[in-house]
């Protein structure tokens, strides 16, 4: 049978001979699952050049004797679990609401020759055959993701709408954006159009990651509409993705600060003043932050109902992370308002600034999201955390009964080096080859029972200081992205087996064009050896990441 990835959890096989597609196959729906079915016809016509009409089931004659493939719902099955039975006389797709169908539906493609994934018919004789067989299947964990950061390097809205088909064909499905950044803002908000107008674009981009790199003198920039955003999230939503923005507060946020100086320090309690700043043309750590005004507390929150329009989805990223407080503390307006709101010092002023726009986002219905810096104070009760300073912040977040994402470092950052080959592209962090991510799992060792319940699940995090365009993403997404749909997908496969069904499912890239990373090493042109990198020693890393959680409180 062909290799299927992920492994669902229970498949029969069975000694008759397969469904064969042909001209005369009807493709019909519950009408719940008209969706489903319409994803099938239009990704199936091209390449197998058969009809494949569509039709509800209520227009089929029961008497007829057709059966083609039929889409059919159970309500006692879990939302994104189904049946797939196939038999000589047809398909059977049996699914308890249309993610498990959609689910369904891209097992059956992986079923076909992979002539399946062609854009159009290269071998007019294929016999379009699937395997006799029967699969029952649902996922482990509800949240299966990939953060994509968009805001180092721009990716256009075609670039966002094939990497959403490429994680829908392994089952992942959230897809968190990083839309702000030090080096660019990449939505456009109508109320203040100078975050994009100016915000948008940096003059050049930093040339590698050693401290003393050049400059490429090269501009880069770019931004999504809001009409570009609403087709995203409807594209998503078609495939089953939710998609999670987040903007990046109160660091990472020159881009803000250089469209609207007023926000930066050194306004006095008029609002006047503020610094004179470019959008961020250097990687790393910022030391230029947001005030925490209550002028740009209402900015945000502003931003972040144009968000919140934009993005339906349960959950707002409010970021968090990497907030040097040396501005606030050498400045006098800053302690001032330390000591006009009753607290500490100025690394209460974090908590306090993220805590104002999480009760905004709640109020909203919706759930502030955070990485692990947030647990260095009192987060929101109502946050969902992102460990991703390795797996401390997901054990003091269950520990205190917040929802996790666990996205450690060392496990599932993609834009880590894959070998220790000198070859490979632009080296930064730890090796992190196909083998680690699929041996990574978002539940912490030694968690209880009711902690288990609260992790959401995973995610890979893509940033993109060095992936400049779509190649760079492929060559740093796959086939990683596939062990992590493997693994949070939940299958049982040793990584022996999920390797040789790696090798195959490989094809399928090949098919729709995907650069990823070949087993043996990076192309002659995948790599980069004009641009020194600056890997780090993992016993180093470790050691490195232990002193930046050291804040994180574990107990509640």
């Amino acid at each position: 049978m062909t290799a299927l990835l992920p492994q669902p959890r229970r498949i029969d096989s069975e000694r008759a001979a397969g469904y064969t597609l042909t001209s005369t196959t009807r493709i019909s729906a519950d009408p719940a699952l008209v969706e489903a079915r319409r994803w099938l016809q239009q990704v199936l016509r091209p390449a197998t050049g058969l009809d494949l009409d569509t039709r509800d089931l209520s227009s089929v004659d029961p008497e007829s004797g057709e059966r083609g493939i039929r889409l059919l719902l159970d309500p006692a099955l879990g939302a994104e679990e189904y049946r797939l039975h196939i038999e000589t006389t047809g398909v059977a797709i049996t699914a308890g609401a249309a993610a498990g169908a959609f689910y369904a539906a891209q097992v059956l493609r992986q079923l076909l020759p992979v002539e399946a994934y062609r854009a159009a018919t290269i071998r007019p004789n294929t016999a379009w055959t699937l395997p006799a067989v029967s699969i029952e299947d649902a996922p482990r964990f509800g949240w299966r993701g990939v953060m994509l950061d968009v805001a180092r390097h721009f990716l256009p809205k075609a670039d966002i709408l094939r990497f959403i088909d490429l994680i829908a064909m392994h089952r992942l499905n959230v897809l968190h954006l990083h839309l702000t950044e030090d080096q660019g803002w990449r939505i456009e908000i109508t109320r203040y159009p100078k975050l994009t107008e100016v915000g948008g674009w940096r003059r050049e981009s930093q040339r590698g990651p050693v401290r003393d790199a050049p400059g490429d003198g090269r501009p880069h920039g770019g931004f999504y509409t809001q009409d570009d955003i609403r087709e995203i999230v409807a594209y998503a939503h078609s495939r089953h993705v939710s998609v999670v923005p987040e903007i990046d507060l109160p660091g990472h946020s020159q881009a803000a600060i250089a469209a609207y100086p007023e926000l930066g320090i050194g306004v006095d309690e008029h609002g006047r003043g503020g610094p004179e700043l470019e959008v961020f043309t250097r990687w790393g750590i910022n030391p230029n932050v947001l005030n925490t005004e209550d002028s740009t507390v209402e900015f945000f929150i502003n931003v972040l109902d144009e968000v919140m329009d934009l993005f339906p989805g349960t959950h707002i990223g409010i970021g968090g992370d990497e907030c040097p407080t040396e501005q606030w503390r050498d400045d006098p307006r800053t302690q001032q308002l330390v000591r006009d709101r009753g607290l500490n010092d100025v690394h209460d002023l974090h908590g306090w600034f993220l805590n104002k726009l999480s009760t905004h986002i709640v109020a909203r219905g919706r759930k502030p999201f955070g990485w692990d810096e947030l647990l260095e104070g009192d987060p929101h009760p109502d946050s969902t955390i992102a460990s991703w300073r390795g797996m401390t912040g997901a054990r003091s977040a269950l520990a205190r009964g917040f929802h996790v994402v666990s996205s450690p470092d060392d496990q599932v950052y993609l834009d880590y080096r894959q070998s220790e080959l000198p070859e490979e592209p632009i080296q930064v962090g730890t090796p992190l080859g196909v083998a680690r991510v699929f041996a990574f799992d978002p539940v912490p060792e030694g968690a209880t029972e009711e902690e288990r319940a609260l992790v959401l699940g995973g995610q890979a995090n893509i940033w993109t200081e060095h992936l400049d365009g779509v190649r760079a993403v492929d060559y740093a997404a796959f086939p990683r992205l596939c062990a992590l749909a493997e693994t949070l997908w939940g299958s049982d496969a040793s990584f022996p087996e999920f390797e040789a069904r790696l090798r195959q499912h490989l094809s399928r890239l090949d098919a729709l064009g995907v650069e990823y990373r070949p087993e043996a090493g990076p192309h002659p042109w995948q790599q980069r050896p004009e641009i020194p990198g600056r890997p780090s020693d993992p016993a180093e890393r470790a050691a490195h990441i232990a002193e930046l959680v050291a804040n994180i409180r574990l107990t509640p």
